[in-house]
């Protein structure tokens, strides 16, 4: 079975819940430290499944690993990086929102 490591269901509420028992006295700075910590351990992960799918393509010319493997571990990386390029552009698109709102 196939799992994203990166956005796992029961990590992301595990951290909602001691994130929400934090909240109380966390202070605006804190909270985007800890988005940022979130988004540069999010990237770092896709960037080591894009390593791993490389690896394995590797192992594949050589023989060492089979086709499923090479396939598995290809379309990891790729919804890791499509699910990335769609959070970036979700981000754009409520920066711009914010920026045409008038005051």
């Amino acid at each position: 079975m196939i799992q994203n490591h990166m956005f796992n269901p029961v990590q992301v509420a595990n951290r909602t819940v001691s994130g929400m028992q934090d909240k109380a006295s966390a202070t605006p700075q804190e909270t985007m430290e800890n988005f940022g910590a979130y988004l540069q351990d999010a990237l770092k992960q896709v960037g080591d499944m894009e390593k791993t799918a490389d690896a394995t393509g590797k192992k594949f010319m050589v023989g060492q690993a089979d086709v499923d493997q090479v396939m598995i571990t290809s379309e990891q990386a790729l919804l890791g990086l499509q699910l990335t390029s769609q959070v970036r552009n979700k981000v754009i698109e409520a920066y711009q929102e914010i920026m045409r709102t008038q005051l």
